[in-house]
């Protein structure tokens, strides 16, 4: 049983600073969403972002991993820059500005707004050399201005005392500055170039914030990403107290499951009062026999009464179940591995290549609301034979699925606990661009309400493995301990993990252990969807 969330909440695709070729342009649609559960009903955001150009996906994409992160705050409103109209800006709290493409063309009304608002505004790499042209006084006014793109090798980003990472793939440049007026113009955090030699990162000064990146390109669960989720609070909620929870789930739960190893992960997280979620398919299938000498296996948890008794003990010691799809593996298919439940994707095709890399194909053959109401309707009616609760969370196998999945698995559940993945068309509201090149994956240091419309319960610093596979390195308590530490650069974030039973007890104590040990308190998944 394995798990691919290192795959996810990366962008592998860093097409960045590159001028956008005359072509034809999709008109996209205003999109407005609602805030996270528990967010402040006054706060709206408005998020623009670049569309024109061979790479309008991309800015899309950015866009939409803005406008999920923004939803932790309140309610917004998206839509590309270059439709924004004059005055618009004097509706919301704040905006949020994704500069995407090179010298996109962006409204002088949008410019305007922002010279002469009060309001917090952030302002994503590029295009910033058209806000200083509409400026007469910028220099004097801001106290800094830009100087062009330093293309360095930079690694770490050091943000109020935390290094955070930043991949080295990474080479589309942060821009640099000259800062006129120290009083005015504060780094906000340091780019630290491979000679130690550092520089601002991102630039306040009054109520504009700019960053001198896109933040969203290679993300993982200790990288600079974090730095702006956390710059978000001071523009959004500034008044947010310094509070750091913890979450742990119980992964690839199904009626193959060994009760003694459920029973003693209850008892000791019951121990140390803390309370857990566990991930539940419920109907196991080996229909190759992998497993079983050649020979096929296919039952539910009806079928498992050891394993229905042991799901319930762990309810009794602060157990929430989830339904974590129905048998976490597709037909007959190798997808990617061997069709075996909890090995194999569900609602996405994948493959293996020959460099032993697991690759993304796309949406299932028969990708559609039916197909997926069909299957959760399934897995209902196991949990209903098995005299339990039925579920009200829903974790797609392998955080995969597709746009198309996820809006019907929003309209079957409300809630989601895992890091998804997104598709252009989504926030534009054209048509769905399933290409795997296009999507990117994100996680959340802090509950959102994603552009599919769920609540995103977040996990966020990835889970142990002891041995590598597919290309990824082993991940020991260490390393999730660490990944804990970084996330306490977000005010009011989390450190969300996962943990298969079948390793015993003691790489899950060690990790309790280190993330109490950094000031973490754990917290049920409920408590991520209720106002605090």
């Amino acid at each position: 049983m394995r798990k691919l969330s290192a795959l996810l909440g990366l962008v592998l695709v860093a097409v960045l600073g590159l001028a956008a070729p005359a072509s034809a342009v999709t008109v996209a649609k205003t999109v407005s969403g609602a805030g996270a559960a528990g967010s402040s009903a006054s706060t709206k955001t408005l998020v623009l972002y670049d569309y024109t150009g061979e790479y309008a996906w991309l800015g899309e994409d950015y866009g939409m991993m803005a406008t999920n992160l923004v939803s932790h705050f309140g309610a917004w409103t998206a839509h590309p820059v270059g439709s924004y109209t004059t005055g618009e800006l004097a509706k919301y709290s704040a905006v949020v500005y994704v500069g995407s493409t090179y010298d996109e063309p962006i409204p002088t009304a949008f410019l305007d707004d922002v010279l002469a608002t009060t309001k917090p505004v952030v302002w994503l790499y590029d295009n910033i050399w058209q806000l200083t042209a509409r400026s007469s006084d910028f220099a004097t006014k801001y106290g800094y201005t830009w100087k062009g793109f330093d293309v360095s090798t930079v690694a770490e980003v050091d943000y109020k005392g935390t290094a955070l990472t930043r991949d080295t793939r990474n080479l589309a440049g942060i821009m640099d500055y000259a800062v006129y007026d120290s009083a005015k113009a504060v780094s906000v955090a340091d780019a630290v170039r491979a000679d130690g030699t550092k520089f601002p990162w991102g630039i306040k000064s009054g109520n504009l914030t700019y960053i001198g990146e896109i933040p969203f390109s290679y993300i993982t669960s200790n990288d600079r990403y974090l730095a702006f989720s956390d710059l978000l609070y001071d523009a959004l909620a500034p008044k947010t107290a310094e509070r750091h929870r913890a979450l742990v789930r119980i992964e690839d739960v199904g009626p193959d499951a060994d009760p003694a190893e459920l029973r003693a992960v209850a008892d000791y997280l019951s121990s140390k009062k803390i309370p857990f979620t566990v991930a539940v398919y419920s109907r196991y299938r080996d229909p190759k026999g992998v497993n079983n000498n050649g020979k096929a296996e296919d039952y539910t948890l009806r079928q498992r009464p050891l394993v229905v008794s042991a799901l319930k003990y762990m309810q009794s010691k602060g157990g929430t179940l989830l339904m974590h799809g129905y048998t976490h593996q597709l037909d007959a298919l190798n997808n990617p591995y061997d069709g075996v439940s909890a090995n194999d994707f569900e609602f996405f095709l994948a493959h293996v290549d020959a460099n032993d890399a697991v690759i993304y194909d796309g949406p299932v053959k028969n990708d559609s609301a039916l197909n997926v109401t069909a299957r959760v309707t399934a897995s209902r009616a196991d949990w209903m034979m098995a005299g339990l609760t039925q579920p009200t969370i829903f974790e797609p196998p392998h955080y995969a699925a597709s746009a198309l999945d996820y809006k019907t698995i929003n309209t079957l559940f409300g809630t989601r606990y895992d890091r998804g993945l997104y598709f252009p068309g989504v926030l534009s509201g054209t048509a769905v661009d399933n290409s795997v090149s296009h999507m990117v994956g994100q996680f959340f240091p802090y509950t959102v309400r994603d552009v599919y419309g769920s609540t995103v319960i977040p996990e966020n610093i990835g889970n142990i493995e002891p041995e590598p596979f597919n290309q990824h390195p082993a991940v020991l308590p260490a390393d999730l301990i660490a990944n804990a530490k970084a996330n306490l650069a977000v005010r009011d974030g989390v450190a969300s993990f996962f943990y298969h039973p079948y390793l015993g007890t003691s790489y899950l104590q060690q990790t309790v252990d280190g993330i109490q040990g950094l000031g973490y308190t754990f917290v049920s998944a409920a408590a991520m969807t209720t106002v605090a």
